[in-house]
């Protein structure tokens, strides 16, 4: 098999069909071995059906049905498991990635690169808020992490089969692939374009879907909350210890002091609440460790053609 394309799906039953049409139009030209791996990531309305009456009139598509939703970065993974060509694609099924941007990221490939990534110019349908929370995301992340990150691009990529084997063999739960392949290394480049509006339907990225995606690039490659939580703790010590000079000394020395509730409590209130933010830092480490410890099944598959 020369290329096979990642499709992770969720309640994109208004797409499919278009994006099938489009990839097999693009890949045509490339090569006669490819495949289409469907992931179906619990989608509620009629995608699967759409997916396997497909697959019995192509025989180039293939599918993944999981058991339930268990997230993208997961269904993602399912694909890559199951994967078995020399270059793979990795593409969402909303259409906002052009897939005739593959010709050219598979050229590229051609010139000695084992990862090339879709970089996005200009980003069409997204509200202000999603445009300026990925951007400050994503800038903050490639300063914090002590591997370089890409900014301003998604999971849209060609990678070498050796790169789908080493992420095969990264057992942690809570992924976050674009960081793990930058981690990975070996030579990586881009192509860039113009990221279009859904071509149908709404996104499943919630917000609160994309706050958790946004922890588990943090924690996944940086321990500068930790090293913060460390840093602030010193501070408030040393904070505390001046405010306890200064009380002895109001009290003790020049006698003019008037005890009160209030200082008291915005004291105990503002350590109390550095404590709580400590605490929950070091929980989310902890949650993912557990996870990892746990070694439960990272997805569970309903159905399958592979």
């Amino acid at each position: 098999m020369d290329i096979s394309v990642i499709i992770p799906v969720y309640n994109e039953e208004n797409n499919i069909s278009m994006l099938h049409e489009r990839l097999r139009s693009v890949l045509d030209q490339l090569t006669n071995r490819y495949e289409l791996i469907f992931v179906n990531d619990g989608s509620k309305d009629n995608s699967m059906p759409m997916i396997k009456a497909l697959s019995k009139r192509h025989p180039e598509i293939k599918y993944i049905d999981l058991s339930r939703n268990f997230g993208h970065q997961v269904a993602v993974t399912a694909g890559l498991d199951k994967s078995c060509g020399d270059t793979v694609v990795i593409i969402d099924a909303d259409l906002q990635d052009p897939p005739e941007l593959i010709i050219d990221m598979y050229q590229k490939m051609k010139e000695g690169f084992q990862v090339v990534y879709a970089k996005r110019k200009r980003r069409q349908g997204e509200s202000i808020f999603k445009l300026w929370t990925a951007k400050v995301f994503y800038r903050l992340l490639s300063r914090i992490t002590s591997i370089s990150i890409p900014v301003d691009t998604g999971d849209f990529r060609i990678m070498d089969k050796r790169i789908v084997q080493i992420l095969r063999e990264m057992p942690e739960k809570n992924k976050y692939l674009r960081g793990q392949i930058s981690w990975i290394g070996f030579n990586q480049t881009y192509v860039e374009y113009e990221r279009q509006q859904r071509n149908s339907g709404e996104t499943g990225y919630t917000f609160r879907k994309m706050l958790r995606f946004a922890l588990d690039g943090i924690t996944g490659f940086s321990d500068l909350p930790l090293k913060i939580v460390t840093y602030f703790g010193f501070l408030v010590s040393i904070f505390a210890f001046l405010i306890m000079l200064y009380a002895l000394y109001s009290r003790y020395i020049i006698e003019d002091y008037e005890p009160g509730w209030a200082s008291l409590m915005i004291v105990i209130l503002f350590i109390g609440g550095i404590q709580m933010i400590a605490v929950g830092i070091i929980g989310e480490y902890l949650s993912r460790m557990n996870n990892n410890i746990r070694n439960r099944p990272l997805y569970i598959i309903r159905d399958s053609n592979l």
